[in-house]
């Protein structure tokens, strides 16, 4: 919990990771471009006095995890969302086992999501079944941009994905997670790309689509198909530092999304350990749109209480003490006012 200014804040950290990028974990050059890359994100945009050492930040494990993100970062409820990348990494990037064996050590705090590969076909569909029945996920977190074999990529589109996102409803998988920001080296930039979102949402009304890092660099198409479909919402990790480099920048994003998306489908992300919690959150709360970008109105508190946890807590069933809640708000007079039909949502 965070307070200032005599409020307070339930914290959840949406999209958080434990990986291991460390010499004899990668398995090619690529995994070197990969962290590497991750770094001069984590350098570029953090304070100075936040920046890590080259060495600390190719694997932090599960002590410091819980110190950064618990300990020193306010946050109330933090939920896995670990990207594999066998082709670069040999046990994959976000360790899933340690991941998994944390949160489930620690429930009142970690909620663990998977991944999964369309393109392994068959045989990955049978490796979902079984890890769900191992670890009862809520959600997965897609990297559409991923290598696998030759492939450089696949789209949300594709007959593969929707076999997985018919198995994810069968389970009660409702959260999809999907990277749909900055590219990261050596992976395609345009295997990224936001539109496909626009299909998958349509045909799974019963699923969530949550795009992380908010379309970044496509903001204003990811906030027209977000308006178009109330099922997709937005996870604001790699947006967020830029209220330290570029604060306008920040200003221009937030006000973008509020005014077309909402403050009720908008996430909190550190993206640990790109970022880690404490600062991101400091200054959230301080943080004011400069009065001269008048097409865009202030932040108001309940807002950003909203962005900091209380949406991802509504999403993933996490308790909110009550005095951290804020009262329920009328049925808009636009858009869904009632939960989608589940025996009506794709009908393929």
């Amino acid at each position: 919990m965070y307070t200032k200014d005599g409020e307070s804040y339930f914290i959840v950290d949406a999209h958080i990771a434990l990986w291991d990028a460390r010499p004899e974990n990668q398995r090619n050059i690529h995994g070197k471009q990969f962290i590497d890359c991750f770094y001069d994100y984590h350098r570029n945009l953090s304070p100075q006095e936040e920046v890590w050492t080259y060495e600390e930040y190719l694997y932090q494990g599960g002590q410091r995890l819980m110190k950064d993100i618990f300990d020193d970062g306010y946050v109330d409820h933090a939920i896995f969302q670990p990207a594999h990348l066998g082709e670069f990494y040999k046990s994959g990037f976000g360790q899933t086992k340690e991941a998994y064996d944390l949160a489930a050590a620690n429930p009142d705090k970690l909620t663990y999501n998977h991944n999964f590969d369309p393109r392994d076909g068959e045989a990955g569909l049978d490796r979902l079944r079984a890890d769900h029945e191992k670890m009862g996920f809520k959600g997965v977190k897609l990297y559409t941009a991923e290598w696998n074999g030759a492939s450089r990529g696949y789209k949300l589109s594709d007959p593969w994905a929707y076999r997985y996102f018919e198995e994810c409803r069968t389970l009660g998988i409702k959260n999809i997670h999907v990277h749909k920001g900055p590219t990261i080296r050596p992976l395609d930039r345009d295997a990224f790309d936001v539109a496909d979102i626009d299909h998958a949402a349509t045909d799974f009304t019963d699923l969530n689509f949550v795009v992380e890092h908010v379309g970044l660099p496509r903001l204003e198409d990811f906030c027209w198909i977000a308006t178009q479909e109330p099922n997709v919402h937005g996870g604001l990790a790699v947006a967020m530092p830029f209220m330290h480099t570029r604060p306008r920048y920040f200003a221009q994003i937030i006000g973008e999304l509020l005014y077309w998306v909402g403050e009720d489908r908008l996430q909190f992300s550190s993206d640990y350990a790109l970022w880690t919690p404490r600062w991101l959150i400091e200054r959230f709360v301080d943080f004011q749109i400069p009065e001269d970008m008048t097409e865009y109105g202030p932040i108001t508190t309940d807002q950003k209480k909203k962005i900091l946890g209380l949406n991802a807590a509504k999403m993933y069933d996490i308790p909110v003490p009550a005095e951290l809640q804020l009262p329920r708000a009328a049925e808009p007079e636009t858009g869904p006012r009632e939960p989608e039909r589940v025996d009506l949502a794709g009908a393929l």
